[in-house]
């Protein structure tokens, strides 16, 4: 049996964004759009100041989507930014957005994918030093 190679990605972040219910896909879309490959969506109950926010005291929809999105490095500013304006993170309760340094990932990476980058690591002495 051939012994399975795992194949880890090094220049990667997680773009994480909580957002009001009803709002991740429009959300997810402006991301691929600005090159994301794909989200995950998961539902998640928030508690805080801003759910004390409606007419007379009354409480505001604490039920959140959670958006996760791994992105390339070089891509993490471009993909971040379309995400904040779709999501209208300027207006207040609309929701919360970072981004973390992932150390590494690991995923199927198809073989012509793979030897892009192999070819990109061939010709760029500043890449290898990085990984």
């Amino acid at each position: 049996m051939a012994k399975k190679e795992i194949v880890v990605l090094t220049d990667v972040a997680l773009i994480t964004a909580i957002v009001q219910r009803g709002k991740a896909d429009a959300i997810v879309k402006a991301a691929q759009e600005a090159g994301a490959q794909g989200a995950s969506i998961h539902y998640s109950h928030g508690r805080g100041v801003r759910e004390r926010l409606g007419i007379l005291g009354l409480a505001v929809e604490a039920e959140k989507e959670v958006i996760n999105i791994i992105v390339s490095r070089d891509q993490t500013d471009r993909i971040f930014e379309k995400i904040y304006l779709a999501g209208d993170f300027d207006t207040p309760g609309m929701g919360f957005m970072w981004v973390t340094p992932v150390e590494k990932a690991a995923t199927f990476v198809p073989p012509d994918i793979l030897e892009k980058f192999a070819q990109q690591d061939r010709r760029s002495p500043e890449r290898r030093r990085r990984s």
